[in-house]
């Protein structure tokens, strides 16, 4: 829906091993950190192996199956999480794709709960973390 601002510009820091990037709320309502149904982090084409990929948001981090209990946990929109995984990326300039699956939990469809999936790339420079 806005996935035009899901990656948040300037947001891009390694320490060589792991990568992470600030990822805006691509909706237009917070949602429980149980509607995070899963994320994709790619930088110049390679992409972060699914078990190495954690989620922060409001100090606190987590695997993407630890979320599903999480109800009580909100991801508003005027905050950032962050994305990051196990990536060797070097400072420098660098293209960055985010993948972000999301349940929306009040929209129920004739096929289950409304799930969007939006992606957002952007180029930018990694510094050093």
């Amino acid at each position: 829906m806005i996935a035009d601002r899901l990656i948040e510009q300037g947001t891009l820091r390694t320490d060589g091993t792991r990568v992470r990037v600030d990822v805006r709320m691509p909706w237009y309502r917070a949602l429980p950190a149980s509607s995070i149904a899963g994320a994709d982090l790619v930088v110049d084409g390679v992409a972060a192996d699914p078990s190495t990929l954690r989620w922060t948001m409001n100090g606190r981090t987590w695997r993407f199956e630890e979320l599903p209990p999480r109800i009580d946990d909100w991801w508003f929109i005027q905050d950032a999480a962050v994305l990051e995984g196990e990536l060797a990326v070097a400072p420098g300039e660098h293209e960055v794709e985010v993948g972000l699956r999301l349940y929306i939990p009040y929209i129920v469809t004739d096929h289950g709960v409304l799930m969007i999936d939006e992606h957002g790339t952007r180029t930018m420079t990694a510094v050093a973390a």
